[in-house]
């Protein structure tokens, strides 16, 4: 049977042909939708955790990310949409800040990623008297030879984790910035470019705001996702237990790729066919947030860019090779909502980027696209 998505609740729903074009009540949200009448709209609801779709698929990219993700899945329980979106930034190659409270597998998920993916992993452990020069390195006397040489510091890797970052000053997480946007690094006059890939996973606390130097707009806007585990559920946190009975899993993990697939991977992203009114859809959500009401600022093009790519990627990671409209009201939230300056006023209304965002979302009516249409 045909199948559209809620406009709501966007979850899926499946009709009989002969109501198409009537208007049913959603058996999940209770509104009114309208059922288009062309049975062969293009609609595909993307679940992060749909293991046939990871089965079946034969592209490269799927097969990478089926491999990555079951293999992370032995360290962290339960949070396979999460690892998913996580690889879905790494493969669109941009950074992930995850903003959690502590102890909910943060850094093993970084480490768990960096071992499968078969990347050097470096940690930095952020503090106010961290300095610039403890992250990117530093030119140091060598008196052999009357010289100095550079040091390089522990941004020099290929996933590096920095814990806590809003604990570091303003001046210490200006030395990411460079690294970030332009995957090089300028110490001393000299620029030294990073190995590829490059990725960086951010953490912080929203709780604990003591001691904290907050993270600028324009530092947010280079994350391509801003991301949350929360709490397992009773039987997963009893999974949990059983599996750290003896050693802790990361202890045993083994790489099941390397960085030269990575890179693939990341090239192949770059070829998943977008049609024209997919990147229209991108833009007039993008385009919603700076003309929204409750918004101070709304989101740059570098946000259209980055949920361009990510919905390359997310497709991709589910072995298809065009995108949907479907992936990328999924992903928007994860995208935008840390690049939306709310109005002080909005904010005492109690009113939260999310609230916006699904304003945003209902506002805008989703494209139809015909299956041939990917080829036209």
């Amino acid at each position: 049977m045909p199948k559209c998505p809620c406009h709501i609740c966007n979850q899926p729903l499946e009709y009989p042909e002969e109501l198409a074009g009537q208007q049913v009540e959603c058996p999940h949200c209770g509104t009114q939708t309208k059922l288009p009448v062309m049975s062969d709209i293009l609609v595909r609801i993307p679940s992060a955790v749909d293991e046939s779709i990871r089965q079946s698929a034969e592209s490269p990219i799927a097969s990478v990310a089926q491999k990555v993700l079951s293999n992370m899945g032995k360290v962290v329980v339960g949070k396979e949409e999460t690892m998913a979106l996580a690889l879905t930034a790494c493969l669109a190659d941009g950074h992930v800040l995850f903003e959690d409270v502590p102890g909910v597998a943060k850094t093993m998920l970084a480490r768990a990623m960096a071992v499968s993916m078969g990347c050097p992993f470096k940690r930095i452990q952020c503090t106010p008297d961290l300095l610039p020069s403890d992250i990117s390195g530093s030119s140091v006397f060598n008196p052999k030879t009357t010289d100095f040489e550079f040091r390089a510091g522990p941004l020099f890797t290929q996933v590096l984790l920095a814990d806590e970052i809003n604990r570091a000053t303003p001046r210490a997480q200006s030395a990411l910035l460079e690294a970030m946007a332009e995957r090089k690094v300028t110490v001393d006059g000299k620029t030294h470019a990073l190995e590829a890939p490059f990725f960086l996973i951010a953490t912080q606390n929203p709780i604990d705001h003591e001691g904290t130097f907050p993270l600028p707009e324009a530092q947010l806007d280079r994350f391509l996702m801003r991301l949350q585990l929360g709490y397992p559920g009773t039987d997963l946190e009893i999974q949990m237990l059983q599996n750290n009975q003896l050693q802790h899993p990361i202890e045993t993990l083994e790489a099941v790729t390397d960085s030269s697939e990575v890179l693939e991977c990341q090239a192949a992203v770059r070829n998943i066919k977008v049609h024209p009114k997919v990147a229209g859809y991108i833009v007039d959500i993008v385009e919603a947030s700076r003309n929204h009401d409750d918004i101070q600022l709304g989101a740059s093009p570098r946000a259209s860019l980055a949920l361009f790519r990510c919905a390359q990627s997310y497709a991709g990671i589910h072995g298809y090779d065009f995108v949907t409209p479907d992936d990328v009201k999924y992903l928007a939230p994860f995208i935008m909502m840390h690049r939306l300056l709310l109005k002080p006023e909005t904010r005492l209304r109690k009113r939260s980027a999310k609230d916006i965002m699904r304003d945003i979302l209902n506002s805008i009516s989703v494209p139809q696209i015909r299956t041939e249409d990917l080829n036209a």
